[in-house]
């Protein structure tokens, strides 16, 4: 009887180990399920993610220690479980104090061309959810962008600009991008990116030109809201290089 109430204990210890994950998940996932708007379970997850985890840590030591002290085995599996959970939901942190991320600057707005970029014709101000303006920002945001992303350049191909273009709606596609606006004639076009997490969305624009025979190729990326984007319209552009270039 007393073996079966201490793995009781255990018992729910691995409940609200589970538990623990499936809030996470919905705070996580809360925007792709409709739940709420992408900020929102942003917030959440910086609120609250490293004060259930530590919580769910503290019970997993908790209950080990119980089992060993008890000199019981009933419920020490669980209770070692609810650890694992515990620093399972810790690693992201651990992993950032580890490999600190590297430092970007608080910039939203990332293009192939700093001198003239690409222009958004038909998404405007009134986009849904937008804080932020399409309208580039000064030299400095230019200045921030060129120290902190230097690889970031047009792309340049032999390809004719209505090839170059066919190719770049071809990637913007295989990335999962929501087409907004295409001008096969202009060789333009506007599409929103969702990021895969938190489903933010961010705003973008390719053009295509040409320039001394070869075809050139410009992408603008811009998040919706956010002083900064963690790096990630840097990386979309990345990706799009990458994939056109194959």
């Amino acid at each position: 009887m007393k073996n079966r109430s201490s793995s009781i204990i255990g018992s729910i210890l691995a409940a609200l180990a589970i538990i623990a994950v499936l809030v996470i998940g919905v705070m996580m996932f809360g925007a792709k399920l409709g739940l709420w708007q992408p900020i929102v379970g942003f917030g959440l997850v910086r609120n609250y993610m490293n004060p259930i985890a530590y919580a769910v840590l503290g019970l997993g030591i908790l209950g080990v220690i119980y089992y060993l002290v008890v000199k019981s085995r009933c419920g020490l599996g669980k209770s070692l479980f609810t650890a694992v959970v515990g620093i399972a939901l810790l690693a992201p942190t651990i992993y950032g104090k580890i490999n600190p991320p590297v430092r970007v600057p608080p910039i939203h707005d990332i293009t192939t061309d700093t001198i003239n970029p690409p222009l958004f014709q038909v998404l405007d101000e009134s986009r849904e959810g937008a804080r932020n303006t399409l309208v580039y920002g000064d030299s400095e945001v230019a200045a921030f962008q060129q120290q902190a992303y230097p690889d970031i350049a047009p792309i340049f191909s032999d390809k004719s600009t209505q090839a170059s273009f066919q190719e770049a709606l071809r990637v913007a596609k295989e990335m999962g991008w929501e087409m907004v606006a295409e001008d096969q004639n202009a060789l333009r076009f506007e599409a929103s990116a969702k990021t895969s997490v938190y489903q933010f969305v961010d705003d973008v624009v390719v053009v295509v030109s040409s320039v001394e025979g070869q075809s050139r190729v410009d992408i603008r990326s811009v998040s919706r809201i956010g002083r900064g984007d963690r790096g990630v319209n840097a990386e979309r552009i990345r990706t799009f290089i990458s994939l056109f270039n194959k």
